[in-house]
């Protein structure tokens, strides 16, 4: 969560009400009041020092999910956009079909829209298929889904991030990774990261990531 004060009272409101599950807040160094409405609501709530971004507070998140030998992680948005109703149906999908990650998708049963905001998403499921042979309608979601080896990946490779090009690292590692239909709602309040220029950006980054850094991550050999 970065300078979500206004939508992280019903963000975790959300969980608390649809789920029996345990949750922390990783506060990214907010500017606005994040912090101090997760205290005054009394969540749980770890504050970083500094603002080291998204990467970084889903790898302290994964670490402390190791270190409390916490079974699953799910990555779940602090901005509200994320629907908690779907938690137990993604963990239950995994549990069912062992999987190691699972991705709650938007277009598991249901057309991506041909509009300026899914081409990116478009180009990364065109990369993410061509390099490993699979196909991820929703590569952006997220919410995802982690079991031990893959919080064990997290925690022992600092270069893994929550974006598409460590699905194909995981794929490459041979992790079974599955889709699950959700739906999302849009922001209520505050202001996305991404502006055009940046999403192009992150677009383009992510393809060059998937194209000539991850295609070439070595297989595990075979696990008992």
């Amino acid at each position: 969560a970065y300078n979500e004060e206004l939508n992280i009272k019903n963000t975790i409101q959300d969980i608390i009400n649809n789920t029996n599950y345990d949750y922390i807040v990783i506060n990214d160094c907010s500017k606005d009041k994040t912090e101090a409405k997760c205290i005054e609501e009394k969540f749980n709530v770890l504050t970083l020092p500094i603002n080291y971004g998204l990467t970084s507070g889903i790898q302290i998140g994964m670490k402390y999910a190791e270190k409390n030998n916490y079974d699953v992680v799910i990555q779940f948005d602090g901005d509200g956009q994320h629907n908690a109703k779907y938690l137990k149906r993604i963990v239950d999908y995994m549990c069912e079909n062992k999987c190691d990650i699972v991705i709650g998708s938007r277009f598991v049963n249901r057309k991506k829209p041909f509009s300026a905001r899914m081409i990116g998403s478009r180009v990364i499921s065109f990369a993410i298929k061509l390099v490993t042979g699979k196909k991820i309608s929703d590569p952006t979601s997220g919410m995802r889904a982690y079991n031990k080896k893959a919080i064990k990946e997290f925690c022992e490779n600092a270069s893994l991030t929550p974006e598409p090009d460590t699905i194909v690292y995981m794929f490459k590692k041979k992790r079974k990774i599955k889709e699950v239909q959700v739906d999302m709602k849009e922001r209520e309040f505050g202001e996305s990261y991404f502006n055009p220029i940046k999403s192009a950006t992150y677009m383009i980054n992510v393809f060059c990531s998937i194209i000539f850094i991850r295609s070439f991550t070595k297989k595990n050999k075979e696990e008992k």
